[in-house]
Order: structure tokens, then C-alpha cells, then sequence
């Protein structure tokens, strides 16, 4: 079926991203332009691609759609100096593998199974220093604050650094044109220099912390070097923050928009908890879009892409596929099968999946049976962002109550 109206299609356009994803967009590209060409001012056009299966081809294909030169739109700047050095993100195999394979124990279901009391410890803390106020910021207060203390006790270093970085994280995502010129660069540059700060005291009293650890490995029967050390100190911030930190203030939103599924929530929690994260998951999509580069000519849904040509996968499309998800825009709790994609497909699939899903129930538990009758107090904002989706600021109230 294809629809006759076709709306102004403009994915860079932060604005779109505001309270919802462009889904009125999304939904026109798959119906009729599945992999569209969209023009970039600030650079060379690229490829849209909004179909479920076809961003699963994408992913699964890293040899014609390489990661490398980086899974932004925007091509790296020159600013920071990276040379030869690739964040594991934006490397193929075999550098993806062996840098996985460092970290790897660290985000095994058992190695997230040791954490889960840790993590309800943290998530219990989170919510007793807000529950006696019966008001807070939903975002700063709790939903970022518990990746923050996760990541920083990882990582070894000062929870109040970890909160720190995570407003850095919020910089670099930002629309340059709704921040400061060169913004963006100044907060990864500040946190390159924090890292290289971590990096030599490691190297000098070494723990038995995630830091320690990557910085007396060896890849390739070599070291990481400093910069290779922030890149790694960067992903390990930035994605171990992001996903959790929207994925509950948006999964909140969506609750509060949804009373009848909040209250079968809330009425069988052990029973539909899991299946109701999923659907948060589909529904809000924390990632937007990854970037990858084609390697050679091809063709994908009908279009012939070009080598060096960029290719974006569009999560939050992919995610309401009619095809693949019954009445995709409805929010239902206990969804299922539930094939959605938030967490990336393929070798890259998110390295901290079984961590990110122990913090987000933790979080979702303490906040739906501590704070019951918690619902919106004023204006939501968001990120200004189109790769990373959520609020950035959510006051909520709540019945005030004691500390347990």
C-alpha cells in the first residue's frame, strides 16, 4: 500500500525529533521510498533506509556496509586528532572483535547477574533521596542517575565525575546550531582529557576496575595507547548511559500517555514487567540511527548505492514496521513475539544489552511502587538531538513518602 500524502521529509531537522519521532515521515518511506536519498547541506547526500528487514540487511552485511569512517552522519572532524585510532563502534572486524573481546566478560548475562543487587541497591538510593520531596526532575534525578553511578563505579572513578561526563554526553548529541559553536568538539576533547587524566593514574595504581583492565590488556600483542584508551573511555560513557537514561524517562512518558497500560503495569508488575521494557523499547527507540558506509556498488531496495556513499538505518522506522509489528503505533505492554530492533542487530549489537535491562527494571521497579501516583508537573524537553531520542528535562510529583 502506498500513501498519497507525502510530508516534508527532513531527518536532520532536530525540531522533528521533539516529544516523538518523525513517525508520520517514517511511515510515508516505507510505504513508498523505503531507501531514499535525503539531502544534507552540510555535506554529501545519503541513504535513508526505514524498513525492518532492510535495516536488518544493512547490519548484518558489515562487509558491503562498513562502519568505518564513523556511525555519524557528520564524518569525523580533524579537530580531534584520531589519526589512525577507531572507537570500536565505527571498526569492522577483525579490530571490532578483538576490541569487543576485551570487554566482553564484563556484560555477560552472569557477569550482569553479579551486579543486579548492586544495581538495586543504587536504584533504592536514587529514589529515597527524592521520595520524602514529592517533586523532582524525572531525567536528572533518577532517570540519569543511576547509568551515571553504574559506569562510574565500573570504570573505578567518582560517582560525581560519572554525573559529570553525563552532562558531556548531552553536548556532544546536541544539535550544533542549539549549542555553542564547537560545543560538541570542546566536550569531547574535555572528556578525552579526563580520560587521559584515568588513564595515568590506572597505569600507576591499578584496580581491578574496567579501566585497569583495558589499559594492561593487549590487542594484537599491543597495549591500547592513549587515545585508543579515550575512545574506549568515551563508548563505554556515552552508551552506558544513553539507552538506560531515555529508555526510563521515555518508557515514563509513555506510561503517563498510556493510563490503562500503567495500571495493568502496576497491578501484575512481576508478570508483565519484562515484556512491558520490550515494548518501551520499541516504542520509544533510545538510538535513532546508525551510519554505515558502503564498501562497493550494490543495490538495496531498489536503489543503487554507490561505493562511499552513506547509508543511515532509521531504529525508531524500523520499530513500527507494519510488516513485521500488529498495529505498530499502539503502546501494549504485553506485546508479543516482539522482534524489535532497539538494541542494534548483528556484530553490533549493543555489548551492554544484559547490564542496560538489569538497571532499567531496577529503575522502572523502585519508581512504579515507591512513587505509585508519580505523573507529569509540567512541560517535558528534549534532546536536541536526531541520533540520540528522549527528554532532557520531565518535572514530576508524587505523594511524598518516607524513606524505607
Amino acid at each position: 500500500m502506498t500513501t498519497s500524502l507525502h510530508p516534508a521529509i527532513d531527518l536532520l531537522d532536530t525540531a522533528a525529533f521533539a516529544g516523538s519521532q518523525p513517525h508520520e515521515q517514517f511511515r510515508w518511506l516505507r510505504e513508498n521510498e523505503p531507501v531514499h536519498r535525503h539531502a544534507d547541506p552540510h555535506g554529501p547526500d545519503f541513504w535513508v533506509v526505514t524498513r525492518h528487514a532492510d535495516v536488518i540487511a544493512v547490519e548484518e552485511d558489515h562487509e558491503t556496509f562498513s562502519s568505518e569512517p564513523t556511525i555519524m552522519i557528520a564524518d569525523p572532524s580533524e579537530e580531534l586528532g584520531l589519526g589512525d585510532h577507531k572507537m570500536m563502534i565505527s571498526a569492522d572486524p577483525p579490530l571490532h572483535t578483538s576490541y569487543r573481546r576485551l570487554v566482553h566478560k564484563e556484560f555477560t548475562p552472569k557477569a550482569a547477574q553479579a551486579l543486579s543487587a548492586r544495581i538495586g541497591e543504587l536504584a533504592s538510593t536514587i529514589v529515597d533521596r527524592v521520595a520524602g520531596r514529592g517533586e523532582c526532575d524525572l531525567v536528572a534525578d533518577i532517570a540519569g542517575e543511576l547509568p551515571s553511578s553504574v559506569i562510574a563505579e565500573l570504570l573505578g572513578i567518582p560517582l560525581e565525575d560519572g554525573r559529570r561526563l553525563y552532562a558531556l554526553t548531552e553536548l556532544i548529541h546536541a544539535d550544533p546550531a542549539k549549542v555553542p559553536e564547537g560545543a560538541g568538539t570542546g566536550a569531547v576533547l574535555e572528556m578525552f582529557g579526563y580520560a587521559s587524566q584515568v588513564a595515568a593514574d590506572k597505569r600507576a595504581n591499578p584496580g581491578q576496575d574496567l579501566a585497569s583492565r583495558l589499559l594492561h590488556a593487549e590487542v594484537d600483542g599491543h597495549r591500547l595507547d592513549d587515545m585508543d584508551f579515550c575512545l574506549f573511555f568515551l563508548l563505554l560513557v556515552d552508551a552506558g548511559g544513553d539507552t538506560t537514561r531515555n529508555l526510563v524517562a521515555g518508557g515514563m512518558q509513555a506510561l503517563f500517555e498510556h493510563p490503562e497500560q500503567r495500571r495493568r503495569l502496576q497491578a501484575d508488575l512481576d508478570g508483565l514487567l519484562a515484556p512491558a521494557i520490550d515494548e518501551m523499547l520499541r516504542f520509544v527507540s533510545p538510538v535513532i540511527y546508525m551510519r554505515r558506509t558502503a564498501t562497493r556498488d550494490t543495490v538495496l531496495g531498489g536503489q543503487a548505492i554507490a561505493a562511499g556513499e552513506k547509508v543511515v538505518v532509521y531504529y525508531g522506522s524500523a520499530n513500527r514496521d507494519a510488516a513485521v509489528f500488529d498495529d505498530p503505533d499502539a503502546f501494549r505492554i504485553d506485546r508479543a513475539p516482539h522482534p524489535h530492533i532497539a538494541f542494534g542487530v548483528g556484530r553490533h549489537f549493543c555489548l551492554g544489552v544484559h547490564i542496560a535491562r538489569v538497571e532499567i527494571a531496577a529503575m522502572l521497579r523502585e519508581v512504579l511502587t515507591r512513587l505509585p501516583d508519580i505523573e507529569p508537573a509540567g512541560p517535558v524537553t528534549w534532546q536536541d538531538s536526531a541520533f540520540i531520542f528522549g527528554p532532557r528535562s520531565m518535572p514530576v510529583r508524587f505523594t511524598p513518602t518516607t524513606v524505607r
